[in-house]
């Protein structure tokens, strides 16, 4: 289902007869995201930093954002090193990272929900913005995303260890292909998919179109309004890119089939750098560098301190969009 369990599982198999610019496409892949994973690190020390970023929602949310974003390179980091250099997983230890892998994925996308919503309710009822998105109930809209995002994963856990009788190899190249063998784990994968994808194709349109008749009323500030409706099209854009890493898969089993090895070798590591990796390393760079608050404090201590923070801005102002 996600792009992490279908295309990294892939490349599990794949890997295994590696050609001879593995090495170079293995640096290639790895780099990127050991530099963004610092790069995030940054991000989430400095909203741990500053009380304010702790305190408004739209951080509390992108902070969530964040390390989902990094436990994703991570374990892309991890499985992707494992498959070029051929080492076989215990099962058990396995199926722990496809379904933390899933349940990371599927967090993510409703994560955007979330965040659409919160700039929603900022430029739709700026009055009642601050009691809405409190601290508690975010935390409580975070905890709920987690419980809906997990309700696959558990299902494949216990199918996995109640029902399925195919799983008696103990050691293997981890991935979906390999561990969940059965049909149902596929009419689930695709059950799931079509009513995550909905769902959050639903909220973004709506408060995309909700922004933006509310930005033309005279009493919105239209400055705000379109800043938030820039946001909430980011969002799209994300969901958009998740749906282009869903059809990777399918793509990559008609490449496999219809093309020779090394062909469908290049397409597939395409695929994976450019719409799995790239667009997990660059969106919360981007979604940090537009919010001028955050933006300062992550360059001073980005730099170590070399920027001088004497023009950053400590004092959130909610009702911004952006």
């Amino acid at each position: 289902m996600s792009s992490f369990n279908g295309t990294a599982s892939n490349h599990t198999q794949i890997l295994s007869l590696m050609d001879q610019n593995g090495p170079v496409k293995m640096v290639m892949c790895v780099t990127p995201c050991v530099i963004f994973l610092y790069v995030n690190g940054v991000m989430i020390f400095t909203l741990r930093k500053k009380t304010v970023f702790q305190e408004a929602s739209r951080y509390i949310l992108f902070g969530h954002m964040l390390w989902l974003d990094t436990l994703y390179l991570f374990m892309s980091v991890v499985l992707y090193v494992s498959a070029f250099s051929r080492i076989l997983i215990l099962k058990n230890v396995c199926i722990i990272l496809l379904v933390a892998a899933q349940a990371i994925y599927q967090v993510a996308l409703l994560n955007l929900a979330l965040m659409s919503l919160e700039r929603y309710v900022a430029i739709c009822f700026p009055l009642r913005h601050a009691k809405i998105t409190n601290f508690r109930r975010t935390h409580i809209a975070i905890g709920a995303v987690w419980m809906i995002g997990l309700i696959q994963c558990l299902s494949e856990m216990i199918i996995f260890y109640a029902v399925d009788s195919t799983n008696t190899v103990m050691n293997l190249f981890c991935s979906r292909t390999t561990l969940f063998r059965l049909q149902i784990y596929k009419k689930l994968e695709i059950a799931f998919t079509c009513i995550f994808f909905m769902l959050v194709c639903f909220v973004i349109i709506f408060t995309y179109a909700s922004i933006a008749a509310v930005a033309k009323s005279a009493s919105c500030d239209k400055t705000s309004a379109k800043k938030a409706n820039k946001t909430v099209l980011l969002h799209l854009v994300q969901l958009g890119l998740c749906v282009v890493s869903i059809l990777v898969g399918v793509i990559q089993e008609a490449i496999y089939v219809y093309t020779d090895y090394m062909t469908s070798i290049h397409v597939m590591y395409f695929c994976f750098i450019v719409f799995l990796i790239f667009p997990k390393c660059l969106s919360p760079l981007i979604y940090g560098l537009r919010d001028q608050a955050f933006s300062c404090w992550f360059k001073y201590y980005f730099t170590f301190g070399l920027k001088k923070q004497n023009s950053c801005k400590t004092e959130i102002h909610l009702r911004e969009g952006g």
